[in-house]
């Protein structure tokens, strides 16, 4: 089946050449921001530079505002047409493409790779991003109704530590991964939680 999945994806995207997600952004450590005296300013801050890792392809894709998945930099419709599983869908699930790695395809294609883990899916609704201002999308992250039910630890062990979060760094061959690194990430939430946990 995966075969025949590989010929669509390929038959229906060869056409298309995949833009590459901006390159040249990396996270800078907290140590960086000390230098900022105001508490809340420097909260912000750190919240600001985190926002190159939230807002990047690699986790907004995943975060859509609508039933369907997004792919590539400039966030287009995913190919082939999809939707979020949900009670009453019928069509095809994300496994059927999405296996529990990267597949490194090995043809001439607009695409190299199709990325895969073992959680592969949709962020919730409630957890979408799409169209929302970085002020906006850290309020919904303090927001226990809206992040999966965390408080503030739980939300920076997420960051820091869930692998699912850590295939934005190894995304496959073909996709620019998000800036800096997990760890990097899980350091910036925690400073930003240590500094007040202040919204843009």
């Amino acid at each position: 089946m995966l075969t025949a999945v590989l010929f669509v994806l390929v038959a229906g995207a060869s056409s298309q050449v995949l833009a590459q997600a901006p390159t040249g952004q990396e996270l800078q450590s907290p140590a960086a921001f000390q230098t900022i005296q105001d508490r809340a300013e420097r909260s912000r801050a750190l919240f600001a530079e985190l926002g190159k890792v939230l807002t990047h392809p690699r986790c907004m894709n995943c975060h859509p505002a609508g039933d369907q998945p997004l792919q590539g930099a400039e966030h287009r419709l995913h190919l082939p047409p999809t939707q979020r599983e949900r009670p009453g869908y019928v069509g095809p699930a994300c496994a059927s493409c999405h296996t529990d790695r990267n597949f490194t395809l090995h043809l001439t294609a607009s695409f190299r790779s199709i990325p895969g883990h073992p959680r592969w899916q949709l962020a919730p609704l409630s957890m979408a991003w799409q169209g929302k201002s970085l002020g906006d999308i850290c309020r919904q992250l303090k927001d226990k109704d809206r992040n999966g039910g965390r408080d503030l630890a739980l939300l920076q062990e997420h960051v820091a530590k869930d692998d699912l979060v850590a295939w934005g760094w190894n995304p496959g061959e073909g996709r620019e991964p998000a800036p800096g690194n997990q760890e990097m990430a899980g350091q910036l939430v925690q400073a930003w939680i240590d500094s007040g946990a202040e919204c843009p």
